[in-house]
């Protein structure tokens, strides 16, 4: 994450919450001076039960949210200095096409600062790989993970 020319005043350390597909995870918490580098990789899986078509999996992939908040430690319970919030679709895919993603494309999207957040606005960078398979129910149906 950059920020040109921003400094925090407040010293605890930083994290990056991330929610998608119904899970949230986060990174290690690192020391609260920009440029902060998280080198981690953040897996998340979900099997959709009766879904069989591919188009269907999209369209529900548009009506779920992706959400990316900075943090902050501070005291009591942290600090959101920004978020990002887009339909998962989108966030897996940014190609127009499902079928047609770049493997591992390197992105860079602008955060929208909180309140409590004072300079610009912070950019991340990361990539995003995306894998989607068959698999057989115990009923013999088939269904997408």
């Amino acid at each position: 994450i950059t920020c040109p020319g921003v400094l925090l005043k407040d010293k605890q350390e930083l994290y990056l919450s991330v929610f998608v597909l119904g899970q949230y995870k986060k990174t290690q918490c690192v020391p609260a001076v920009f440029p902060v580098f998280f080198q981690e990789k953040l897996v998340f899986e979900k099997a959709f039960a009766n879904i069989i078509d591919p188009g269907d999996l999209v369209k529900l992939l548009e009506f779920d949210t992706a959400v990316l908040e900075l943090i902050q430690l501070v005291p009591p319970v942290g600090k959101v200095l920004a978020t990002y919030e887009e339909n998962t679709r989108d966030f897996l895919f940014p190609d127009p096409k499902l079928t047609h993603g770049h493997r591992g494309l390197e992105r860079e999207i602008l955060m929208k600062r909180s309140p409590f957040f004072t300079g610009i606005a912070p950019k991340l960078r990361f990539s995003t790989i995306s894998l989607i398979s068959d698999s057989l129910l115990s009923s013999g149906r088939s269904h997408i993970q």
